[in-house]
């Protein structure tokens, strides 16, 4: 057959030969072998076996944006960016009390932080993840419940966190909502939990404990596990208040007497002070037990040592009605939630220092509302109540020193303190008013430096105090600024109202105010002092922000 004829095509007969299956069939000399192959060519299309190329790897299923890829390896990975003025030493002292120690980590960026040196950890492979955001988070409820400022809140939060080996976690903490985030790599999902905080109480006894089960949890001697702690926590929960309901309404109204004696009560007026205070310490009770807000608990509290005042100026008695007045208001004015509002707000936490602020500022115009209508109403009967009495104030030093001893002894029952704390914040009392006294009376300084003063070594002993027993600072400070709180300039701010001298009393709530904030901040600047002198590791790990000319 002639080259002209193999190219001339075939007939219509040649195409069902059987042994030709497609015009585009391999020539049979050219055929490739097949193993486990099907014995024809299923495609027209279909690429011989010999000439496949490799293929390109199938593309990462759809997930999440922290999805590890496939290729990645720790173990190989390029160092991390590292900042152009290099990365800090991290050196903590390992015998400072944890609350420092985790205060200074919370403060620095979370890629400058040291890594976590787990001391609870029973297992290789460690706890379950949700398990201790829950712990963390029912251990900083029951402290913002208790009083405690946000900033040791989140620090108590991020210690246990990091006892029990949890890196990269962010406590954050407002008034009424608790939340924490951990993030185990910058690959991984992170794992966000949060808790509300529905109901508050005074139980500094209770706060204690859970500060001793974090001591604990960050001890590396003293090794606790998870469900041991979640054991002793329970336990915290169901213990019961160390003093019964009828110690605290004596407390109550021995505080209103001692309150009364600092004023320059006598005996009379002492125990009509703290008749007052308890009969409002009682209906206050029983408005509780109704479910009223505190609101109206305050207001109706503050009734009661206000008529005994009004009732004395109507007998004509020869005694101090406004003493009597200002003793009943020693024991309503919220100096905890006050000092822990300016704290918070000092240190950073405004949302959370404005709420509580704001409820200091509520429980003030309820205690407001049920003196005036009380003095209003005597006024109009025809008491005669004087608001210059302010001004013939005796000078008795022994006899207030002991007032305002047993002042802080009763706040400190009422605070449901420890009774290995209450001689310390007895003591401390003691001294606040020493100081204010000798700084006032005999030295000539002004009413808001005193206090201010005053407030500033009840806060630097407390914090001392506190170190030494690696406990929280409050037991240690809140009773004892006590004396400090300004009940008789709140009541004759009140007074001048109730008898149409508006000017005179905003002048006295003005000063009451200054009073108060004086109070806070130096209750905080003696703490922070005590603070500045601990060695916690260099000078450069306890930064705090820093802004000047206001931006």
């Amino acid at each position: 057959m002639t080259e002209a004829e193999e190219r001339k095509p075939r007939s219509d007969e040649a195409r069902y030969d059987p042994e030709i299956t497609s015009e585009f069939a391999v020539p049979q000399g050219l055929e490739l072998a097949r193993a486990g192959a099907e014995p024809e060519t299923t495609s027209e299309f279909a690429v011989p076996e010999g000439l496949q190329t490799p293929q390109a790897p199938s593309a990462e299923p759809e997930g999440s944006a922290f999805t590890r890829p496939r290729t990645y390896s720790a173990k190989d990975a390029p160092p991390a960016f590292t900042p152009a003025a290099g990365m800090p030493v991290v050196s903590l002292v390992k015998d400072a009390p944890w609350q420092d120690r985790m205060r200074t980590m919370l403060r620095m960026p979370v890629a400058e932080r040291p890594a976590p040196e787990p001391v609870q950890r029973a297992d290789e492979a460690g706890p379950a993840v949700p398990r201790v955001l829950d712990l963390t988070l029912r251990i900083g409820e029951l402290l913002l419940a208790g009083g405690e400022g946000a900033e040791d809140v989140e620090a108590a939060m991020f210690a246990v966190c990091r006892s029990y080996g949890l890196d990269r976690c962010e406590p954050n903490v407002t008034f009424t909502l608790l939340s924490i985030s951990h993030q185990p790599s910058l690959v991984d999902d992170p794992v966000t939990a949060s808790r509300t905080v529905r109901r508050r109480g005074t139980d500094y006894t209770r706060l204690a404990a859970v500060f001793r089960l974090v001591d604990d949890l960050t001890d590396p001697e003293t090794h606790v596990s998870l469900e041991e702690a979640y054991r002793r926590l329970a336990e915290i929960r169901r213990n019961r208040h160390p003093y019964p309901g009828w110690a605290l309404t004596l407390a109550s109204g021995l505080l209103a007497g001692a309150a009364s004696v600092l004023v320059g009560g006598d005996l009379i007026v002492f125990v009509a002070a703290a008749v007052g205070a308890m009969l409002g310490d009682r209906l206050a009770w029983l408005l509780a037990g109704r479910g009223l807000p505190e609101f109206y608990q305050f207001t109706v509290a503050a009734m009661p040592a206000a008529a005994i005042g009004v009732a004395f100026a109507l007998a004509h008695v020869d005694v101090k009605a406004s003493a009597v007045v200002t003793g009943g208001l020693f024991a309503l004015l919220p100096g905890r939630a006050l000092v822990a509002g300016v704290q918070d707000g000092l240190t950073g936490f405004y949302i959370t220092a404005s709420a509580r602020l704001l409820e200091v500022m509520y429980f003030f115009v309820g205690i407001v509302a049920g003196v005036l209508m009380v003095l209003y109403f005597g006024v109009k009967v025809g008491g005669t109540l004087n608001p210059d009495a302010a001004l013939a104030v005796s000078k008795r030093p022994l006899i207030q020193i002991a007032a305002s001893m047993l002042l802080s002894l009763t706040f400190a029952v009422l605070l449901q303190q420890e009774r290995s704390t209450v001689l310390a914040v007895t003591l401390n009392g003691g001294v606040a008013w020493s100081v204010y006294g000798a700084l006032h009376y005999p030295g000539g300084l002004s009413p808001v430096a005193s206090t201010a003063v005053a407030a500033g070594l009840v806060g630097l002993f407390g914090q001392l105090l506190s170190r030494y027993r690696f406990a929280s600072a409050l037991p240690y400070t809140t009773a004892a600024i006590g004396p400090l709180l300004p009940g008789s300039a709140t009541y004759f701010g009140l007074l001048s109202i109730a008898q149409s001298n508006v000017d005179k009393g905003l002048v006295s709530l003005a000063k009451a105010a200054s009073l108060a904030m004086a109070i806070a901040i130096g209750v905080n600047l003696g703490s922070e002092i005590s603070r500045l002198f601990l060695r916690i590791g260099s000078a450069g790990k306890r930064r705090a922000a820093k802004r000047t000319r206001g931006f």
